[in-house]
């Protein structure tokens, strides 16, 4: 699904001006993109903020700001990250805050490597020893090694940034961490300055010089600035993505058993868009999306075909193993069962019940129009008969009627057929002739 459906759906959604395209920025007023994340740094936080970084240049932003709280992550998604920041247009401004955040471990990391480094007072970094993948301890030489690899990395990053090596190498190797105060007054500074908010850092970067990793310098120019926020971090996670394809499902499935309420339809249409561009940045697991399509079948036999519930059963085993499976090949990020499970068997049984009570809807004879008298019972006002048309009363109405039969004044009969005006009929008290 190309990028510009998943920005298109964002744009429905909140019907504001934000950064998901390329923009032409105000000649007066220089744009300043700020971004957030306030969790684990795993790879669907790296490609969020790759996007962020991207559509920052091409919208030809002076400075990206991004607000980080978080309490570490995995070191190949940092990699990513620095990577990007180190190549982007804009300079980029890492801001822990508000008061009360951390950026430890992969945060700190991320912190020393920006443009400018910048904490909110009554924040915290550092702690930067790595750990397994699932938080434990590693074996002695295990641990040395990844400590080793990874103190010679923010060594090289602080080194480039001119900040305090040592320090840094602390941070990894005896997990040390630092306050606002202790990073700033460190010699050389591990941080630029504090800043109470991020209002407060955008006043005071305006003319700030900044040296880039590669060595240039540049002035930014923040007065005035247009901010801009990139907020699509809350999408970007594979259980909220996965929650929003349930949602629009089961919207689409109300509006599909109960055309014409709008409200369902769009939402749930909404709702898909948004899953679609969230799962264009977190890796979605082909055999859990094949699980989901298969129960959905499962699902819609069940309506149609006699299973005594089996075939309902292994439909909703099927979505509720397909979602689970959907976005398990993202190394940090557990989705838990508790939120998706539910969801994922509340949607199938919704589905059941929407659905049968849309089927036995339709196999309903029709209230109204022609088609409603059919089968109705009338009595003759004259006498019919094959060639002989007469009258009938039906519903306090007087029809034209004809029959194949010859049938008497005054006697019930059914209704077969309606053409126009006229009814074709029979007697009542003989079986139903088709």
């Amino acid at each position: 699904m190309p990028r510009t459906l998943g920005l298109l759906a964002v744009l429905l959604l909140v019907c504001v001006p934000r950064v998901a395209g390329p923009q032409s920025p105000d000649p007066i007023r220089p744009v300043v993109v700020v971004t957030e994340i306030d969790g684990i740094i795993h790879p669907v936080t790296a490609e969020y903020l790759i996007d962020a970084i991207d559509m920052a240049d091409e919208a030809g932003a002076e400075v990206v700001v991004l607000v980080l709280r978080t309490p570490g992550g995995l070191l190949e998604s940092t990699r990513s990250i620095v990577s990007r920041m180190i190549t982007s247009r804009a300079p980029v401004v890492v801001f822990v805050g508000p008061a009360g955040g951390r950026a430890a471990s992969a945060g700190f990391i991320l912190l020393l490597a920006a443009d400018v480094a910048v904490m909110a007072p009554g924040t915290h970094t550092g702690a930067a020893h790595p750990v397994s993948g699932s938080g434990e301890g590693m074996d002695d030489t295990t641990s040395q090694k990844a400590a080793s690899d990874a103190a010679a990395y923010v060594r090289s990053i602080a080194e480039a940034r001119n900040r305090n090596v040592e320090l840094a190498a602390e941070a990894v190797i005896d997990s040390r961490a630092f306050t606002d105060s202790e990073a700033l007054a460190a010699s050389p500074a591990l941080i630029d300055f504090t800043a109470t908010d991020v209002a407060d850092l955008v006043a005071q970067l305006d003319g700030r010089d900044v040296k880039r990793y590669d060595g240039s310098s540049v002035t930014i120019r923040t007065g005035n600035a247009e901010i801009r926020q990139w907020f699509l971090s809350a999408i970007a996670h594979p259980q909220v993505a996965t929650m929003l394809m349930t949602l629009g499902l089961l919207g689409l499935t109300v509006e599909l058993w109960n055309p014409g309420l709008i409200a369902p339809g769009v939402a749930g249409g909404l709702c898909l868009l948004l899953a679609f561009f969230a799962f264009q940045i977190v890796p979605v697991n082909t055999a859990g999306l094949l699980l989901i399509v298969f129960g959905l079948g499962l699902l819609g036999l069940e309506l149609t075909v006699p299973s005594f519930g089996v075939l309902g059963i292994g439909g909703a085993i099927s979505f509720f193993i397909g979602t689970v499976m959907l976005t398990d090949t993202v190394p940090g990020v557990q989705v838990s069962l508790g939120v998706i499970g539910p969801v994922a068997l509340g949607f199938s049984a919704l589905f059941l019940f929407l659905g049968r009570l849309a089927l036995k809807a339709i196999r309903q004879p029709p209230a109204t129009g022609a088609e409603a008298l059919v089968g109705r019972t009338a009595r003759t006002r004259t006498a019919i008969g094959p060639d002989v048309p007469g009258q009938v009363n039906l519903h306090g109405e007087i029809w034209s009627a004809v029959s194949g039969a010859p049938i008497p004044p005054d006697r019930a009969v059914r209704v077969l057929a309606v053409d126009g005006l006229t009814l074709t009929v029979e007697p009542a008290d003989q079986p139903l002739t088709h």
